[in-house]
């Protein structure tokens, strides 16, 4: 598939739980575009985090039906997509499983593109997903953090 739109993302969390934050980088493939994007939360994990940059970077998509590429070096996101595990979570409606909220998020609107995932190594040097945890980091320090409602209210007391 010839993609129109990478998406590099990132997760971090200080503690895991603890600050956390997510960045985002999307290039529209074969011109010079570029966007960024991040949030910090005071309370969250990073694997939310790391799913919660691809739910962004996919929402942030203007026009339906996108050839999309997304980048992360997060096995539990990419390896839940592309193994389609989360599909039978999905069935069992989310049952035992973290994180219900975003995966069901999450669902909903990588429907509305052709999604596909690439699996890379973290800290190696790869300029956009460096740039991805600078922001992830960066956002995770802002003295001003969101509430991550889920996690906060129910999420935390189900870990």
């Amino acid at each position: 598939m010839n993609h129109e739109v990478h998406i590099y993302t990132d997760g971090a969390a200080k503690g895991n739980p603890g600050n956390g934050g997510y960045g985002v980088v999307m290039e529209l493939v074969g011109t010079p575009h570029k966007k960024e994007f991040y949030e910090g939360f005071r309370l969250t994990t990073n694997n939310r985090m790391e799913l919660l940059a691809v739910i962004v970077g996919l929402e942030k998509l203007k026009n339906p039906n996108m050839k999309v590429l997304v980048i992360s070096d997060s096995k539990y996101v990419v390896d839940s997509v592309e193994k389609k595990w989360v599909l039978g979570w999905e069935k069992k409606k989310f049952a035992g499983r973290k994180n219900p909220d975003l995966w069901k998020r999450f669902l909903i609107v990588y429907r509305k593109h052709q999604v596909d995932f690439k699996w890379i190594k973290g800290h190696n040097n790869h300029p956009q997903n460096e740039r991805c945890d600078q922001l992830a980091v960066m956002a995770s320090m802002q003295l001003k953090l969101s509430i991550d409602e889920y996690y906060e209210t129910i999420g935390s007391k189900i870990e």
